[in-house]
């Protein structure tokens, strides 16, 4: 895909915030076909100046970068499991007596923003800093931001991070200046295998969903999708991913909750604990009062 081909599409449930007046974009990451090229690191940071995050190996296979900052707005992972390899993984040919054996599988993926449903850090941003566009994304106006932070621990992701320059929060925008030129995102346009995919959601889930059918049907039993259901903890991601393991071997949380779900319920607890301290005091004070009036009419 080379362009953004916008219809008019149906509000989804949950984005509240959310125009609605063409179909929410997104991605999907198939990370069965990543060769960790990071090209799509490459690109986010051409694209959007975003600074070098550090040029030196970590000593964590070839990851350099280590997960996702106010630097790093895309970040591959390369996981290293030692297991016993199949002809799924790339090892011998049942076919010529040579199968499963015990060997090196690299697992990879590039990690991004999800652009969440139901986005805790547009619910505690104080300045409005953070918003949701009109392509169902969650963007980060730096011109807005005050670097309060409050969006940080926010994130059930551990996504946004403050830079240390000038304090203000910075995050993949899904290149939202690109959005409106009808270009597709830098990370997707620079992925050579496709592993990184961009159009609508309602798009994207179909084609996981029948990417995941495959995978199966060739024998790769652990293939499944991470975030693509609207009724998780968060609503669904804007960005989701086909992985071939666990969620926690790639650093993702098995079951995501958007932070602020309980705010409503803990203000209305803070409501009725703060009435019953009115009340309590209110009541002390007219006791003390008549106490009082009942001792001068004694004293008379």
């Amino acid at each position: 895909m080379t362009a953004v081909d916008v219809q008019i599409g149906t509000r989804p449930d949950g984005m509240d915030s959310y125009p609605g007046q063409q179909p929410r974009m997104g991605f999907f990451t198939d990370t069965s076909v990543c060769i960790g090229c990071k090209a799509c690191e490459v690109a986010c940071k051409e694209w959007n100046h975003v600074p070098e995050d550090g040029l030196a190996l970590t000593g964590m296979s070839y990851d350099n970068s280590v997960g996702l900052g106010a630097d790093t707005w895309r970040h591959v992972a390369f996981i290293e499991q030692e297991r016993p390899v199949s002809l799924a993984d790339g090892a011998g040919n049942p076919a010529n007596g040579s199968g499963p054996t015990e060997g090196l599988r690299w697992l990879m993926s590039s990690d991004v923003c999800k652009h969440c449903t139901h986005a805790a850090c547009l619910d505690v941003c104080p300045t409005g800093a953070l918003m949701r566009t009109e392509f169902g994304t969650v963007v980060v106006q730096e011109d807005v931001c005050n670097g309060c932070g409050y969006c940080i621990p926010a994130c059930p992701y551990g996504v946004i991070d403050q830079r240390k320059e000038d304090g203000r929060a910075w995050k993949c925008t899904l290149c939202y200046d690109r959005l409106g030129a009808g270009m597709e995102p830098a990370c997707a346009k620079a992925c050579p295998t496709d592993s990184i995919q961009f159009g609508p959601l309602d798009e994207l889930r179909e084609r996981a969903a029948e990417r995941v059918e495959r995978l199966h049907e060739a024998g790769e039993a652990s293939a499944r999708l991470y975030g693509n259901d609207p009724a998780d903890g968060v609503g669904g991601d804007g960005a989701f991913f086909l992985l071939l393991d666990e969620p926690e071997v790639y650093g993702l949380p098995p079951d995501p909750v958007v932070t602020t779900r309980d705010l409503p319920s803990m203000w209305r607890h803070a409501a009725a604990a703060a009435a019953t301290l009115a009340a309590a005091a209110a009541a002390a004070f007219a006791a003390e009062a008549l106490a009082g009036r009942l001792g001068t009419g004694g004293r008379r």
